[in-house]
């Protein structure tokens, strides 16, 4: 197969796609180095979270297991040096868990094994421990370390949920300096000013579904992700 096109001076590669036009190729190349841009900036903004300092003690103790056996903030490092708990919106009064946070779970669930070689990598709700491992079973998740947090005033204390005791999706992350665990980080732009059509996209980067869809020429559309959707008609 041939195309029409040819290189442009700006272009720094030679790689081209079946007809595509002059028209496509100089956008791409506009497009191209705002990636560029952007790789930069994730880069600059992740070495920004690495350097922050150290925060404040953390105490806590949650619930796990069949058994509800209680388990220390500290325990949870599994021999890594540093903790990612992601705050589930499902709590007790919440009469379903949340689809979003469904959605990047479904997502995480398949990667937790990847993670937990170099970092623990936990899922934190307020809901009994029972309701959510029963909910994690209907979903079909096996590689996520579940806790409830109904016990303990971690959901309150890291932002998993407001003063009036509504759910909210936040991720933490914690590093462990000999017995001593402390709090190193957290989604912070869901209370800063969002812009003009936008939510506050605070977990989007572990988010595959957005994600996904910023690639394509549709976007993301205005619907969220929903628990359960009607079966296709078979093709």
């Amino acid at each position: 197969m041939t195309n029409g096109s040819t290189a442009t001076s700006k272009s720094p590669h030679q790689v081209r796609f079946p007809n595509e036009s002059a028209e496509y190729r100089r956008a791409r190349d506009v497009l191209r180095e705002a990636e560029i841009a952007l790789r930069r900036q994730v880069e600059a903004t992740a070495q920004l979270r690495r350097s922050l300092p150290l925060g404040g003690e953390v105490p806590n103790v949650f619930q796990e297991g069949d058994d509800a056996h209680p388990v220390r903030l500290s325990e949870l490092f599994a021999g890594k040096p540093t903790l990612i708990a992601y705050s589930f919106m499902f709590g007790p009064k919440m009469d379903l868990a949340c689809p979003n946070c469904t959605s990047i779970l479904d997502g995480l669930d398949g990667e937790a094994q990847h993670v937990n070689e170099r970092a623990s990598l936990v899922v934190i709700a307020k809901s009994p421990i029972a309701r959510i491992r029963a909910f994690a079973k209907e979903r079909g998740w096996r590689g996520l370390r579940l806790l409830s947090s109904a016990k303990n005033s971690y959901n309150l204390d890291y932002h998993g949920e407001d003063a009036n005791g509504k759910q909210m999706a936040t991720l933490n992350v914690f590093a462990r300096k000999g017995s001593v665990v402390r709090h190193t980080y957290a989604t912070e732009t869901q209370w800063a000013p969002f812009d003009p059509g936008q939510d506050p996209r605070h977990v989007d980067s572990i988010w595959p579904l957005w994600n996904l869809l910023d690639f394509t020429p549709d976007g993301r559309g205005e619907d969220h992700p929903k628990l359960q959707y009607a079966k296709s008609p078979p093709v």
